[in-house]
């Protein structure tokens, strides 16, 4: 078990009344209990929290007059990453998967996993199946794309970053996520703190269902999957934005940390970016 302090700082110039639906909270659920937290709002207003999704998704919605607006959240929380052998880790036959699993085999709005079967099916249907296999696929798209901040933007698909040969990370993670649904491995993104990060952001990452249970996995190489905090699971990014607007609002600053408070844990390395960990 790891201690981590997490949190994050958005600054917005607010233009006209607009509705915020925050999505900053650290997600609950067993593997990363929370020791506290905390949220504020300057100038403070009513914020209303909701609990969206089984995976312990976490909202936070309010409206405000124009002008400033800062939100600042903070939270500690003791991570239970569990460390396996991803030698031992093999693929659940399809019959073999949960209803709620099925959803991420399915296409989605940035990871169009349908149009892209047949490159799959050429570049991994030849390697065995299992935990080595989407490792193939992050280890893939982590040289064959190069990591360049403002190189997409929102509406951006896997497809799309196929063709540019660049992207930042949750467009790594579409597009492995994308490659792992076409061989039938389910697949959904993550979004959430990351320890080690350089430079710190929010960050997205991926899940892959094997062997009856859920794996991290980073194409990005940025930081250890042990260190990853989660904030909100989706089917891409659309599900997880940290922040939807209906208004008019600019941001003007963000700051984003994750700080371990356990040194010498092994899986928070910052060398160890591939080790196998069981997140479910």
């Amino acid at each position: 078990m790891s201690q981590i302090k997490v949190g994050s700082r958005i600054v917005y110039q607010v233009k006209s009344p607009t509705t915020f639906l925050f999505n900053i909270s650290v997600a609950q659920n067993e593997h990363q209990p929370i020791v506290d937290e905390a949220l504020t709002v300057e100038p403070f207003h009513e914020i209303q929290e909701c609990v969206v999704s089984p995976l312990g998704n976490r909202l936070v919605r309010l409206s405000v007059p124009p002008g400033n607006l800062e939100v600042r959240y903070d939270a500690t929380v003791n991570l239970n990453a569990e460390q396996v052998e991803a030698t031992e880790v093999g693929e659940t036959p399809y019959e073999q998967l949960p209803a709620d699993v099925l959803t991420y085999l399915n296409p989605s709005r940035y990871c169009e996993s349908d149009e892209l079967l047949d490159f799959a099916m050429e570049q991994f249907g030849h390697l065995l199946p299992g935990y080595s296999r989407v490792t193939a696929i992050c280890n893939w798209t982590y040289n064959e794309l190069a990591y360049t901040p403002g190189s997409t933007g929102p509406t951006t698909t896997a497809r799309d970053v196929l063709k540019l040969k660049q992207g930042v990370c949750r467009d790594f993670s579409h597009v492995a996520i994308s490659l792992c649904r076409s061989m039938g491995v389910p697949a959904r993104y993550v979004s959430g703190y990351a320890v080690n990060l350089n430079p710190p952001d929010f960050h997205g990452f991926f899940e892959a269902y094997l062997d009856g249970r859920w794996f991290l996995f980073d194409a990005t190489r940025l930081a250890p999957v042990g260190g990853f905090v989660r904030i909100s699971t989706g089917r891409d990014a659309a599900d997880v934005a940290f922040s939807t607007i209906r208004g008019s609002a600019t941001n003007v600053d963000m700051e984003v940390w994750a700080n371990q408070q356990q040194p010498n844990d092994e899986l928070l390395d910052p060398s160890n970016v591939e080790t196998a960990v069981s997140s479910a």
